[in-house]
């Protein structure tokens, strides 16, 4: 039976993926206990618990992989594997006692700012915190494009990240729309089982040999009991990363990259007419870096087909490309992403006028060093807007993020003061600062149309510098870029406030 009694905490997080987790971890570290995190899904793990497809793994080397203040000396391959990364959460949650604080089967309907407080409806009721971290993540809700003729298809059809394990793909013949992250590790694991398989392919993708390998026992044994060997291996490859993205602030360092690319397909795909069809027409980097050591060869099967056109419709268990071309098919699999910039979260928070985030930000999500948001007091976001780098560990930024956030909790409790609201002059100076530089980079200079742009054609994803540069600045909180709000009415909507004292601000870039 559903309990309808408000509970009221002086910090909820939303979400218990790698976010939510950390947030946990990080809170109880500082002494906190009296927080929940609150979690729709009956489990922990976030994407690596809904991504499930055969072949799902990481494209960030796995010593990076974690979080810095628990490396894991028992990855058993370079590039971690989906099942190992939930264990490794799961891993973590028991290991710094957080589980206690998760509640799941919990849906967050709604959450108000009322004038003192974040009030937030979910299935369980209705629950008051001062401090919200919304750390639902840009990779929660799958995009399904709206094909004409989609609902009425007679075979069996799901997103990627909604794998339907029950059915049997042998035998079958089998659309993929999609041609990124997710179909590069899953088609070559399908192709050998199926029929059929028509790649529905709207933009060639740059891809690059994966250099992953099993890790031996011996060397994970080295790690584990020598911390020293485990922080030199995840500097080199941090090190590794951070020389990648220069090019992605300097792209024609990036063209040079794409010779091991141009290689990588010629000598994978042989016949002319389909590494033409492969071959992209913008810098390498501008979509996001792709890396496999199959996908190429799956493509060269004989059962498999490569359309270089999208899907346009469905007329009954025909699907028809943009092109005319017509396929019969027993199943549709989409490999189509996420929602990035149109997070359905921005729908259900609002401010103390009513406002959601989505009306706010009008199709382009804008945020203080991707964390909080003018008007939205108490409000933190983590993996928001414009911390993407295209190239390191989701984990980094998502500590940098931590120290911002538990810097404001801190001192919210230390001072009882009843909330802080981002400085509009603040989030300003940050974005307008992100968009210049982002000019100069290979997301908005390599010649492509990526999800790194949003609605309005603006990049609402991506970080313009590096990885420490990104750690150095979200990771600082600055009071004075803050405003103090004063406690108001309930549903009053007034802000009233002034600057926190800090002495001197930091870095205004």
């Amino acid at each position: 039976m559903t309990n309808r009694l408000t509970r009221d905490f002086p910090v909820l997080v939303v979400g218990a993926g790698a976010s939510g987790i950390g947030a946990a971890v990080k809170l109880r570290g500082m002494g906190l206990t009296d927080f929940v995190v609150l979690e729709k899904a009956a489990e922990l793990g976030g994407t690596w618990r809904d991504n499930t497809y055969p072949g799902c793994a990481c494209d960030v080397p796995s010593a990076l992989y974690s979080y810095s203040f628990a490396p894991n000396p028992e990855w058993t391959r370079a590039f971690a594997t989906q099942p190992e990364i939930r264990d490794y959460l799961e891993h973590i949650a028991h290991r710094y006692r957080v589980t206690g604080h998760l509640r799941f089967g919990v849906e967050v309907l709604a959450a108000r700012w009322d004038g003192e407080q974040w009030v937030l409806e979910t299935t369980d009721g209705r629950y008051t915190a001062r401090v919200l971290i919304a750390g639902a993540g840009p990779w929660h809700e799958p995009k399904v494009p709206d094909i004409p003729g989609l609902a009425d298809f007679p075979g069996e059809s799901f997103h990627s990240a909604r794998w339907n394990h029950d059915y049997d793909l042998r035998g079958k013949r089998v659309a993929v729309v999609g041609s990124g992250a997710s179909a590069v590790q899953f088609v070559p694991r399908i192709a050998p089982e199926v029929a059929e398989l028509h790649l529905f392919q709207r933009t060639a993708q740059w891809v690059l040999p994966k250099p992953d390998h099993y890790v031996p026992r011996l060397e994970r044994w080295l790690l584990r009991n020598f911390p020293r060997a485990q922080r030199a291996l995840r500097a080199a490859e941090y090190a590794g990363l951070e020389a990648l993205g220069v090019g992605f602030r300097h792209p024609w360092v990036l063209r040079l990259v794409q010779q091991a690319g141009r290689l990588h397909l010629r000598a994978t795909v042989p016949e002319p007419r389909l590494r033409a069809a492969l071959t992209p027409d913008y810098t390498l980097g501008c979509k996001r870096l792709l890396l496999s050591n199959s996908y190429y060869q799956a493509l060269t099967r004989p059962n498999v087909r490569v359309r270089p056109t999208e899907l346009s419709r469905i007329e009954g268990s025909v699907v028809v490309g943009a092109d005319g071309g017509r396929t019969e098919v027993d199943a549709i699999i989409f490999g189509t992403g996420f929602h990035i910039t149109d997070m359905p979260v921005a729908d259900r928070v609002f401010d103390g006028q009513g406002r959601s985030l989505a009306q706010v930000w009008r199709g382009s999500p804008q945020a203080y060093l991707g964390t909080s948001v003018a008007g939205f007091p108490n409000l933190f976001l983590l993996l928001g807007p414009n911390l993407g780098t295209g190239h390191s560990s989701a984990f980094a930024i998502i500590e940098a993020q931590l120290s911002h956030v538990l810097a404001a909790v801190r001192l919210l409790a230390e001072r009882d003061w009843p909330a802080l609201s981002v400085r509009p002059e603040a989030q300003q100076r940050f974005n307008v600062a992100a968009q210049r530089a982002l000019a100069r980079t290979v997301y908005n200079a390599g010649g492509c149309a990526s999800y790194y742009l949003d609605a309005n054609g603006r990049n609402s994803f991506s970080w313009p510098w590096s990885t420490g540069e990104l750690t150095r600045r979200v990771g600082a909180f600055d009071p004075a870029d803050y405003l103090l709000v004063a406690r108001t009415a309930a549903g009053s909507g007034k802000e009233p406030g002034g600057p926190v004292s800090s002495g001197r601000a930091r870095d205004r870039r």
